[in-house]
């Protein structure tokens, strides 16, 4: 596990890279001649007042290579099949780059769109003119939709509005939440028993999905303000997510492979306990070894298209992986509950079932769910709906396993032994 950690903490951090709204680089005609024009960065508008700001630190040497930047709303797939000189005609803003600040308002549509922003200068569609030896143009590019005064200062595009307040109100809500179980959690970890580690395990999950929602909230907060925000921040959120994934499947297929292994042994004294097998293990690192690889492939194709995409070969893998591992889940629980005769352990199964299937389905679910909503929503739709299940995934497995009723009689074991139950001494009437 620790290898597999080292991984992510390898691939994530050091293959981040900043596709922030104030963009800087180098225009270089070569490279737009190669592509018929150098894309640049692509922005997707909403409402009214949108601006984009471009800064030229050579602007005579722009003036000479006849520089401009050319802007494309809703490129469409049959434009790459474009010659150079169309590709190039078919822009419906061209800004001739003369001087060292070029502001252009960008007009309101019907609904939010995405706007391209490409690169061409005097060589561009002359394939046969040789290129000058000139220094490659230094720019910085600003992307700006307007805030809630009608200001153009709001560097978020449509598909990312929003974001920086639900990651707010996520911190506020561990805040609170800890605040109130803090206390009593901790008395449970102390006292042991034979869910000691599913509980360790869940208290750590919970907490790096903390600490994600933390990193990406100060990578917003500087991205609101710059446009660029803290890619440290941004890596350790994804970072931080996947291995609260990982740890949490790990946990849920060792649970049910031991579970339904212990159950051809007589008797049993401890028929919950998590009993690691070779068998379980190597189910679960199975699991966790494929899964960790398509997150990071979808990461990485996430990066390589400047946005989380579904419908990516890996994001489409991940989401059969989660139906599978689900599936697999269904038809061990269903194997142990059809054999059980205890109806308060059928109880126990079932709602530890439900925390399962809504871990690993509300993904799948939300991704063919976010189809019937607009573009520039699917991904905060996709995005919260995945954090708010998962959470409370794991709340009703925090519930299951520290319910004095359901835990008490299904483990049968003396309930001074058992976390956050009542001592018939000198605790009587405290929870």
């Amino acid at each position: 596990m620790s290898c597999l950690l080292t991984a992510f903490t390898a691939a994530v951090l050091f293959s981040t890279q900043a596709f922030g709204k104030t963009v800087t680089g180098f225009f270089k005609t070569e490279a737009a001649r190669q592509h018929k024009g150098q894309f640049i960065t692509k922005f997707m508008y909403q409402g009214a007042d949108g601006l984009l700001v471009c800064q030229l630190d050579n602007p005579s040497l722009a003036a000479e290579k006849e520089s401009r930047l050319l802007l494309y709303p809703n490129v469409e797939e049959d434009w790459n099949n474009l010659s150079c000189s169309e590709r190039l005609s078919s822009a419906q803003f061209i800004i001739s780059l003369s001087q060292e600040e070029h502001n252009q308002t960008i007009p309101q549509h019907s609904s939010p769109t995405v706007w391209s922003a490409v690169y061409a200068d005097r060589y561009t569609c002359q394939d046969d003119a040789v290129i000058p030896s000139h220094d490659d143009l230094q720019f910085t590019v600003l992307l700006l939709n307007a805030d809630s005064a009608g200001n153009p200062l709001e560097h978020f595009s449509a598909e990312e509005a929003g974001l920086q307040t639900f990651y707010f109100l996520l911190l506020l809500a561990y805040f609170v939440a800890s605040c109130i179980y803090i206390k009593p959690l901790y008395q449970a970890l102390r006292k042991g028993g034979p869910m000691h580690t599913v509980l360790k395990v869940l208290t750590a999950s919970l907490a790096l999905q903390a600490c994600s929602a933390l990193c990406n909230y100060i990578h917003m907060a500087r991205y609101s303000r710059d446009g660029i925000g803290i890619q440290l921040m941004r890596g350790l959120a994804q970072f931080w997510a996947m291995a609260a994934q990982v740890s949490m499947l790990y946990t849920l297929l060792s649970l049910c492979v031991s579970w339904s292994l212990s159950r051809g042994r007589k008797p049993q004294s401890r028929p919950l306990q998590w009993e690691q097998s070779p068998a379980s293990t190597a189910v679960a690192v199975c699991g966790v070894v494929l899964q960790g690889a398509l997150l990071l492939w979808e990461q990485y194709s996430a990066s390589e298209r400047q946005h989380h995409s579904h419908g990516s070969l890996a994001a489409i893998l991940l989401i059969a992986l989660r139906v599978t591992l689900a599936l697999l889940l269904a038809s061990v629980l269903y194997q142990i509950i059809s054999t059980e005769r205890s109806t308060l352990k059928r109880d126990f199964y079932l709602c530890f079932a439900k925390g399962c299937f809504l871990w690993f389905l509300c993904h799948p679910v939300l991704v063919l769910v976010s189809v019937i909503f607009n573009e520039h929503q699917r991904e905060k739709v996709v995005t919260i709906g995945v954090i708010l299940c998962q959470s409370i995934s794991m709340v009703i497995l925090y519930q299951l396993f520290l319910s004095r009723s359901l835990y008490w009689e299904v483990s049968s074991l003396s309930s001074v032994s058992l976390p956050l139950t009542m001592s018939r001494n000198n605790q009587r009437g405290r929870y």
